[in-house]
C-alpha cells in the first residue's frame, strides 16, 4: 500500500537544510517519489497521508551498542525510539539480538554510509521534534515507532 508521509520540514539529508512543503511517498519497503504534497496526492488519488509534526528525514544509523534493556527484542526497540533503522555489524554480535534485528527489518551494515532520502531506496524514515527527540521510525516501509 502506498503511504505519503509529510511533516512540516523534509530533510533529504540528515545533515541538510530542511525544505518546506515536500514529501515522501513510500511503496511497500521503498521510496517512490519525493514531491510536494499536492503532487503527491493529486497524482495518487486515495493515497494514505501521514502528517507528522517536526521534521522528517532518514532514519539514523545507529553507531554503537544498542541500548541495555531486558530482551533482544526490547534493545532493538529502543533503537526505533531514537530514530534509527540501521546499526553496524560489529553491535550485533549476540545471535540472539542479531536474530532480532533481522525480525524487526533493521539493517545491519559492515559499514556506516550517509542518512539519505533517495527514490528507489529503503524507506528508513523518523521525524524528529525541534529538542532532537524522535517522534516516529518508519523501518522498510513500516511504522515501527511512534510517540504519543
Amino acid at each position: 500500500m502506498r503511504t505519503v508521509h509529510a511533516a512540516d520540514l523534509l530533510r533529504l539529508i540528515l545533515d541538510d537544510e530542511p525544505h518546506v512543503g515536500l514529501a515522501v511517498l513510500v511503496d511497500g519497503d521503498r521510496i517512490e517519489a519525493v514531491a510536494s504534497l499536492d503532487a503527491l496526492t493529486g497524482a495518487y488519488p486515495g493515497v494514505r497521508v501521514r502528517r507528522w509534526a517536526g521534521t522528517l528525514g532518514p532514519a539514523l544509523v545507529h553507531d554503537g551498542p544498542l541500548p541495555l534493556a531486558p530482551t533482544p527484542r526490547e534493545r532493538v526497540h529502543a533503537l526505533f525510539r531514537l530514530g534509527a533503522a540501521a546499526v553496524l555489524d560489529a553491535h550485533v554480535p549476540d545471535p540472539a539480538l542479531r536474530a532480532a534485528a533481522a525480525r524487526n527489518g533493521v539493517a545491519v551494515l559492515s559499514a556506516a554510509r550517509p542518512a539519505a532520502l533517495v527514490v528507489g531506496g529503503r524507506a528508513d524514515l523518523a521525524v524528529f521534534d525541534a529538542d532532537g527527540s524522535c517522534r516516529a521510525t518508519v523501518v522498510a516501509g513500516r511504522l515501527v515507532h511512534r510517540r504519543a
